[in-house]
């Protein structure tokens, strides 16, 4: 098969981005047309040089759903029998679903019904027209696709079946001629490393394909140096995305390594930077803390994960670059959100939650963010992106930044400032941000103090500005934690999973509760309450001061 190019891009950040945006709104036009579709024919692959390996283990439950007619991807279910002509779905299930990863849950099975099955599955897809829909084409859903039918190919395909196995080779080699063309320009962000990893899969994999991986590793040089921050985190600032972009790294190696091709310094570096992060996101229960459009996830997956990427480096305290800070104490871990919004181009999923912060203390999660519905589609985008979905100050139920229906960020703060001091194991940040100066004049300041024992977090929210503002800082719990108002209004008393208690107790503000919402775990959206502080602006602003200390005493 002969490699084709990855298509030229502009260099220069202005121009680059003019002409990525042109390239993008002519290329729908120009896909979905016969011409076009007969350039996609070419040479065949002439023979299988090696195969990738997918390092991360199926669920042969999913498996076994599957097996019975029924697929569970990004958070939604649908019926495999014609699965393939369905459109009318969230665009991040159709994405799931052409992007195959869940061949891997077949293979858990191992039996010869679930091969049959998914050899099944990919000759369905093999007999659309090419391009019939333009979410399966798209960079980074091939990518998937293509390192998911070779990683398995071993295993579904053989030599039983050698006019399926022509019919693959002829798939891929199409998918990748298309790939080749669109992998450096039609996606921003992580997309982009999943479509080069698409790229590296295909010329490890074949005989004479070996451009690809150049192409490929052009894209990396790029993009590692602008999408990983100095401190290792992913300019979406979303834990999630930090552990995707990881685990395509660690794919990318994988794959190289297993064809004896030399691997390069960038790509080492960038995952010996990212595990450090990833390890700051979690939380003592083994899962990721809720910003920017992040779930908690798989901790078995993410302790696999952390185990192929072999590199060593404790959680930092702060991602200075990535705006985030992380107050540990004993068993107490608060993480806060510290930064600007991510740049554009990086801000699709980006959340209205500056300032915000959660609580875990051992392995319960008592304090958090409301998270992220698993296909964030319809009402839930601008839901669950408000600042209202965040454990922070909110005005007039507006949001700190501007959220765009399915877009990124309009408005954006002008200044966000931290800073952070440490002494004799107790943690304070003094934190600010002026994202309300535009629609109110207000500026809204935010102190955290972390006793050196865990158990004694102490807060004040300050808001400098006009008069006849109302106001209202929330406290999100965890669906685990039972909450109730105390002391004639002016407390709440929590008490979480194990019995620990924590007493919240306030001084300028009316404590309420309210109906919440917790998107963050790995089922369906759960019910759960929020502590309200409601107060108004008077002439000095407004203070409010809070106080949530460990109480084992009953409420």
């Amino acid at each position: 098969m002969n490699a084709v190019g990855v298509g030229p891009v502009p260099r220069s950040g202005g121009s680059r981005r003019w002409g990525r945006g042109l390239l993008r709104s002519v290329a729908p036009v120009m896909f979905d047309s016969p011409t076009y579709r007969w350039t996609l024919v070419g040479s065949k692959p002439r023979s299988v040089a090696r195969l990738p390996v997918d390092p991360w283990a199926g669920d042969p439950v999913l498996g076994g759903h599957i097996l019975q007619g029924e697929l569970r991807v990004a958070g939604d279910r649908v019926r495999t029998e014609g699965m393939w002509r369905t459109s009318l779905l969230p665009t991040s299930t159709m994405a799931g679903m052409h992007g195959f990863r869940w061949l891997r849950d077949l293979r858990a099975i191992g039996s010869p019904a679930a091969a049959a099955a998914a050899r099944g599955f990919v000759d369905e897809w093999l007999a659309i027209p090419p391009l019939w829909q333009a979410i399966a084409w798209r960079s980074d859903v091939i990518g998937e696709r293509l390192f998911a039918w070779l990683a398995h190919a071993d295993w579904f395909a053989g030599s039983s079946d050698p006019a399926f196995d022509r019919r693959l080779l002829d798939g891929i080699s199409t998918g990748c001629r298309h790939l080749a063309r669109v992998a450096g320009w039609e996606l921003d962000g992580e997309g982009c490393i999943a479509a080069a990893k698409g790229l590296v899969a295909v010329g490890t994999s074949l005989v004479g394909a070996e451009g690809y991986i150049r192409g490929a590793l052009r894209i990396l040089e790029r993009e590692l140096p602008v999408q990983i921050a100095a401190d290792g985190g992913h300019l979406s600032r979303n834990p999630t995305a930090q552990g995707r972009v990881l685990a395509h790294l660690v794919e990318i190696r994988g794959a190289l390594a297993g064809a004896r091709h030399p691997i390069p310094d960038s790509l080492t570096q960038a995952i010996d930077r990212g595990v450090p992060v990833l390890r700051f996101f979690r939380y003592g229960d083994g899962g990721l803390a809720l910003f920017n459009g992040s779930r908690e996830g798989d901790p078995k997956w993410l302790d696999t994960l952390l185990t192929h990427a072999d590199a060593k480096g404790r959680p930092p305290v702060s991602l200075p670059h990535t705006g985030f800070q992380r107050m540990t104490a004993e068993r107490t871990t608060i993480l806060v959100d510290a930064g600007a919004p991510a740049p554009r181009g990086y801000d699709r999923g980006a959340h209205a939650g500056l300032l915000s912060f959660e609580m875990t203390v051992g392995k319960e999660r008592l304090i958090v963010n409301c998270g992220a519905h698993p296909t964030g589609a319809g009402d839930w985008d601008l839901a669950q992106r408000s600042t209202a979905a965040h454990s922070t100050l909110s005005i007039e139920d507006r949001n700190s930044i501007e959220i765009v229906a399915g877009r990124g960020v309009g408005r954006r703060p002008r200044t966000i400032e931290c800073d952070r001091r440490e002494v004799d194991g107790a943690t304070l940040l003094e934190l600010s941000h002026d994202g309300y100066a535009p629609a109110f004049g207000i500026t809204h300041f935010r102190t955290l103090y972390l006793a050196a024992g865990g158990e004694d977090l102490r807060g004040e929210d300050r808001l400098e500005g006009p008069a006849g503002r109302p106001f209202v800082v929330r406290f999100h719990v965890h669906p685990t934690v039972q909450v109730s108002v105390t002391q004639g209004g002016s407390a709440a008393f929590l008490r979480g999973p194990s019995g620990a208690g924590w007493r919240l107790r306030v001084s300028g503000a009316a404590v309420s509760l309210a109906d919440s919402v917790y998107l963050g775990g790995r089922g369906d959206p759960r019910r759960t309450q929020q502590i309200l502080l409601s107060g108004e602006t008077s002439a000095n602003g407004a203070k409010v001061k809070w106080a949530l200390q460990r109480e084992d005493r009953k409420a």
